[in-house]
């Protein structure tokens, strides 16, 4: 992993001259041809975050996934060998959705032994091989074994379940050096977690935008500070300490979450008294792993570090903080201006009541920002829609906006070209 800092001459988007530096069309954020042809050209040929291990603890433990980019509803099932599978959540017999409770289209999770279908009863055991067919002597020389679910991949990567409806490479491929120098953090220690879930007007890559750049942050989010420390951040701008692409995947390295803040003045009361606020928890958990870091975070070296944001394409951001926490972002596309965005933030388990008041504030504090985030988009998508103006200059700042809308680009016109021949 290369430990660089940008050099005085030159920028960072100019170390990946296959970016250029030309205006970005955002047609692709308001066809809907062009977003059908991304849920077959991307989203049905990769690999795509789902959960964690930790929802599936024992034997039996499932939940189902509501996938509409891709037209389809997921069974996340443990077996009893320990292994996490995946499949298309339907009946072989005739086609009902076999796990659901009340409302079909929700998602649901629990423990069972086998599945059983609401409709006709046939079941399945937690591999996917049908068990039982309600009066099968009616039934015209029917092979159970021919009619067990479907299965769709499934692998884990530390802890993290991902599915792929037609793989192209193992996942251990396809995330690449990123995921491999972030092998031994401990994930797995941090259980702790706080869940938001909204439906928003907006296209998919129009949120990771918003996300994927610290540009805006001493405009939009100014309001968070102090003025007197507000006006300083405006007048300095926002200089990341590393961006490094390794396509399809990019990260952005930033400074932050120092513990407790030197000034005073920079957080409020109640920030003060729980030692918490936006970048978590002041207070460093007492767990393993933390103490050395894997080779993949802070690769500028900087002693202000305070947190990576790692872009799994297509659809998932995973940012570990300085202090000892980590979150996760999903954007699921439901049309070519609609998406579901899901927020996970994930602590160590707190050992008494003040460091459960700390983790709260920071989930909190975390929404607030999101909100601001958030509330550009529907206004962006609305005008975007206009198609008053389909070209936007990006600056050196933005380099993971322009690294994903080109990736997006050549992964839909190598499909079109292929699907043409």
């Amino acid at each position: 992993m290369p430990h660089y800092k940008k050099p005085d001459a030159g920028s960072w988007t100019q170390h990946y001259p296959e970016l250029g530096t030309a205006p970005v069309d955002y047609t692709d954020s308001i066809d809907p041809a062009f977003y059908e042809k991304e849920r077959e050209a991307i989203f049905k040929r990769t690999w795509l975050h789902v959960g964690r291990v930790e929802r599936l603890p024992r034997t039996g433990s499932y939940f189902t996934k509501e996938l509409p980019v891709l037209g389809t509803s997921l069974i996340i099932v443990k077996g009893g060998d320990g292994k996490i599978r995946a499949f298309h959540n339907v009946c072989r017999h005739r086609g009902n959705k076999l796990v659901w409770e009340d409302f079909p289209g929700e998602e649901t999770e629990g423990t069972c032994r086998q599945f059983i279908c609401k409709y006709h009863a046939w079941r399945y055991d937690l591999t996917g091989k049908l068990t039982f067919v309600q009066q099968e002597g009616e039934f015209f020389d029917l092979d159970k074994a021919d009619y067990g679910l479907k299965e769709v991949p499934c692998e884990v990567w530390e802890g993290f379940v991902f599915i792929n409806l037609n793989p192209q490479q193992t996942l251990a491929e396809y995330l690449g050096e990123f995921a491999a120098g972030l092998e031994g953090y401990p994930f797995g220690e941090m259980t702790e977690v706080y869940s938001y879930r909204a439906e928003v007007g907006s296209n998919w890559k129009i949120f990771i935008d918003a996300f994927a750049e610290f540009y805006h942050a001493p405009i939009l989010h100014q309001k968070q500070a102090v003025k007197a420390e507000a006006e300083k951040l405006i007048g300095y701008g926002f200089e990341a300490l590393h961006y490094e692409l390794k396509s399809p995947h990019s990260m952005v390295s930033s400074w932050g979450g120092m513990a407790p803040p030197k000034d005073p003045t920079m957080v409020k009361p109640i920030e003060r008294v729980l030692r918490s606020g936006l970048f978590g928890p002041w207070d460093r958990p007492a767990i393993d792993g933390l103490d050395t870091l894997p080779v993949a975070l802070n690769p500028a070296g900087h002693r202000a570090w305070g947190q990576d944001s790692f872009e799994f394409f297509p659809n998932m951001t995973l940012l570990i903080w300085a202090p000892g926490w980590y979150l996760t972002y999903l954007y699921w596309p439901t049309a070519v201006d609609k998406h579901i965005f899901e927020a996970n933030l994930y602590f160590v388990p707190p050992k008494n009541a003040r460091e459960r008041l700390a983790q709260e504030l920071a989930a909190v504090t975390f929404k607030e920002y999101a909100l601001q985030d958030a509330n550009t988009l529907e206004a962006t998508q609305t005008m975007l829609a206009t198609r008053t103006v389909s070209e936007f200059p990006l600056c050196d700042q933005e380099i993971l906006l322009r690294a994903l809308h080109k990736e997006v680009g050549d992964r839909v016109k190598e499909y079109s070209d292929a699907s043409a021949v």
